[in-house]
């Protein structure tokens, strides 16, 4: 896969703190309930903290008390792509950043959230950094 920004492994690791290059760059998740995301309020944009590419808006975000903060859509649907993820031995689906193929987290769907898409992507807070809305 290509991507628009693309980075030696060396690099990544000295441009990400040790737990952002875990969760970002080898797919990792952080423990549940523990990031900063997880049950904010605030109204603004959430980017990829690898790479600034805007990912999701607190308009799309839900609180599904899974743990993790969870949208029901993204900003754009070109922001992010889904890849299949049998890693775990189950078949998921995977979310990266489209811009530099970060891992963000994972969608599900069906799980009956009454939300718009049926779907919860569910993502990692140390993979994004949010921009509050100015006013």
């Amino acid at each position: 896969m290509s991507y628009d920004i693309e980075k030696p492994d060396e690099q990544w690791r000295a441009e990400l703190t040790p737990v952002e290059y875990r969760v970002l760059r080898k797919a990792a998740t952080e423990p549940a309930f523990t990031g900063e995301y997880t049950d904010t309020k605030t109204k603004g944009v959430y980017s990829c903290r690898a790479c600034g590419a805007e990912l999701f808006t607190s308009s799309e975000k839900f609180d599904s008390r899974s743990g993790w903060p969870s949208f029901f859509d993204p900003k754009d649907s070109d922001a992010v792509e889904l890849v299949p993820d049998r890693s775990f031995g189950v078949m998921q689906t995977e979310v990266r950043c489209a811009r530099c193929g970060s891992h963000l987290g994972h969608v599900f769907k069906g799980e009956g959230f009454p939300t718009p898409t049926d779907e919860r992507y569910c993502i990692n807070s140390i993979s994004m950094q949010l921009t509050p809305d100015e006013s």
